[in-house]
């Protein structure tokens, strides 16, 4: 094979993975995350050390509850350079989620160090704190002991890795556990629902016959079942750490109250009952369990839909929050025309409640939908309505980038150079290097298509710059190539 060759298909391979990546960070938007997790994988195996993409496919993981993966992966990002703020944060979210809260207040604390300027390191030092109080009360009161692999701590540039740290500080709390027998009253009561599968999977355990056996897949069923016992054990310590069970007692007697009550009244509580609800139910969706998300906010709905508006004033406002969660599952399931039909119920009740926000969140999700199904127009229709409604200005660059993008779809390029535009001022105004990047893309796109070739070389070189900044070595090759086929175009 030629060097030509060679060149031409190492350009090929670079075009494909650009596309993998690009394809995995809209599927995350999306909230398609098993999908957006084989987008990165295959990613991966055409360029093994890309720390963005492991640090994308790590959020999905998280989101998915597979906390030790997307541990794992943004410990990969880490490999070669130990202070990529992106994988730090990313390594300090799921060691919160693992309930490893200490750890995770570490590494939010040496982010925050590098880039003070990022607000979600600050939130992220705020919630361990609270949660490490939860556990073992006021840090004033406590006396730490140097104890076990800590010398991550001892220099800046030379710490231990932390999973080590972590297997010695789980190895601790399993000969603790050994010496203090579990409270089964607690555990019950923090598992709920779950403790009868437990019960069912110890059982399973105790089949010596069953055990030996193996899944399709190879797997020795006891592997299966043990996994899923320290899954089981890891939630209950993780959410007595979050929320002590004094209250998760007192929030039972509320829920018991409320239970007892006749089924066309109101519980004494409807916004503490709702509200929880609805946390539930985007939880379950956030997690990837669309079909429970649907299933529960379909009982609530049910249930609201017994109250009179006398018990609940903001009944129609309820209503319509749940069609959106109902819409947005239904979403992830596919169902794209019943989702659509939910949505728009969304924005009928919001338009009657005269809410702005809930007018603004129905209209995004209607847009949504018909983006996904390739009606540009009609997206184009329902996001340009959204625009007054519009407050923050990350949401405002994200508004602008999309509709513009449906025009470039529709081939109306002048359209798409106008949003593209108005993305990248929103982008500058809050200084998003992100978004700069795609504002800038989209209408150097546009401008390439209008002939407008000096401009668009300029846009192209705008976004180079800001995605090396950025040290994304994706974005970089794409632009790169990009602003190369653009140059060409420029006249001699």
């Amino acid at each position: 094979m030629s060097d030509t060759d060679n060149d031409k298909e190492g350009q090929k391979s670079k075009g494909v993975f650009s596309t993998l990546t690009a394809k995995g960070d809209w599927l995350y938007l999306k909230g398609e995350y098993k999908k957006a997790i084989e987008s990165y994988t295959t990613a991966l195996t055409l360029r093994r050390d890309d720390k963005t993409c492991f640090v994308g496919r790590s959020k999905c993981y998280l989101k998915m509850g597979q906390c030790e993966k997307a541990l794992k992966d943004a410990e990969s990002s880490l490999k070669e350079d130990r202070t990529f703020f992106e994988g730090l944060y990313q390594k300090a979210e799921a060691l919160y989620y693992m309930g490893e809260f200490e750890f995770a207040l570490v590494f939010y604390h040496r982010g925050q160090k590098l880039r003070p300027q990022i607000q979600e390191f600050r939130l992220g030092i705020q919630k361990a704190q609270e949660a490490i109080e939860n556990s073992v009360g006021n840090p004033s009161s406590v006396k730490l002991k140097i104890k076990g692999d800590l010398s991550f701590l001892q220099k800046e540039e030379e710490r231990a890795q932390p999973i080590t740290a972590i297997q010695h500080l789980k190895a601790e709390k399993k000969q603790q556990a050994q010496k203090t027998p579990k409270n089964e009253k607690i555990t019950k009561k923090l598992l709920g629902e779950f403790y009868s599968d437990k019960k069912y999977l110890e059982n399973l355990l105790k089949d010596e016959d069953l055990v030996k056996g193996k899944t399709k897949y190879g797997e020795r069923l006891q592997d299966v079942i043990q996994g899923c016992l320290t899954y089981l054990d890891t939630c209950t310590e993780f959410w007595n750490q979050e929320k002590p069970i004094c209250e998760r007692e007192r929030e039972h007697k509320l829920m018991q109250q409320k239970c007892s009550k006749p089924h066309h009244s109101a519980p004494s509580e409807p916004a503490h009952f709702l509200l929880k609800s609805l946390e539930d139910i985007d939880a379950e969706l956030t997690s990837g369990n669309a079909e429970d998300s649907l299933k529960k906010a379909e009982e609530v709905m049910k249930i609201v839909q017994r109250w009179s508006e006398k018990e609940v004033p903001d009944k129609k406002e309820v209503l319509g929050s749940l069609h959106s969660c109902i819409g947005n599952a239904l979403i992830d399931l596919g169902d794209m025309d019943k989702a659509l039909g939910h949505h728009q119920k969304d924005l009928e009740l919001a338009k009657q409640c005269k809410l702005p926000d809930a007018m603004s969140r129905a209209l995004d999700n209607i847009g949504r939908v018909y983006a996904q199904t390739g009606q540009f127009s009609q997206a184009i229709e329902f996001w340009e309505k959204k625009i007054p409604l519009v407050r923050g200005g990350l949401e405002k660059t994200w508004l602008f980038h999309e509709i513009g993008w449906c025009y470039l779809e529709l081939s109306r390029h002048e359209e798409a150079r106008y949003y593209g535009v108005r993305s990248l001022a929103a982008a500058d105004e809050i200084t998003d290097e992100k978004w700069q990047i795609n504002a800038s893309v989209l209408v150097a796109q546009s401008e390439l298509k209008l002939g407008k070739f000096e401009s668009c070389v300029s846009h192209f070189e705008r976004a180079l710059t800001h995605a090396r900044l950025q040290e994304d070595d994706a974005a970089v090759n794409a632009i790169q190539k990009a602003l190369d086929e653009a140059k060409q175009q420029l006249p001699q």
